[in-house]
């Protein structure tokens, strides 16, 4: 065990002490209060005290977490859902791998649909490249999660894009 000393220096009211403390392991040492003006000042109301501190305890982990492997499998195409944010009108696509679509001014391809083997109805995720008419680089470009379109979002002021399912007929 580690002693530390701490002072605390009551101002007017218990309610307004101020505290400091000093461990053995500090840069500054603990001043030395053997002074008479110190001894004054300690009957004005410093307070030195020896604390007793346990020592930390770690916990080192000597395995890796099991992180589960989760299969997927390949569909042909998927079903995206798109939203014109003016005229509020809906409309589902559905595109086979290499397929493009239209949606207004933006054109939407399909890249790969991927979906958990054990759960083809599960979280699908598609690889999409969302390009707007008169910009060179594309809206989006990359992979889109059925059940977080969020993380891979279309910023579009009139347009959005979104992944449905993986289409496995």
């Amino acid at each position: 065990m580690k002693a530390a000393t701490a002072i605390f220096l009551a101002l007017t009211a218990p309610a307004f002490a101020q505290s400091f403390g000093v461990t053995d392991d500090s840069a500054t040492p603990l001043p030395d209060l053997s002074s008479p003006a110190d001894q004054e000042l300690i009957e004005g109301g410093i307070v030195i005290e020896e604390l007793e501190i346990a020592p930390i305890e770690t916990e080192i982990l000597t395995r890796p977490r099991q992180v589960p492997i989760t299969r997927v499998s390949t569909a042909p195409g998927a079903i995206l859902r798109g939203l014109d944010k003016i005229s509020g009108d809906v409309i589902d696509m559905t595109l086979d791998t290499g397929e493009t679509a239209q949606l207004g001014r933006l054109t939407v391809k399909m890249g790969e649909c991927r979906y958990p083997a054990d759960n083809p109805s599960g979280d699908a995720y598609a690889f999409l490249t969302v390009t707007a008419e008169g910009l060179a680089a594309p809206a989006v470009e990359g992979w889109m999660v059925s059940s977080s379109p969020a993380l891979s979002a279309l910023d579009h002021p009139r347009y959005d894009v979104w992944v449905i399912r993986c289409n496995n007929t």
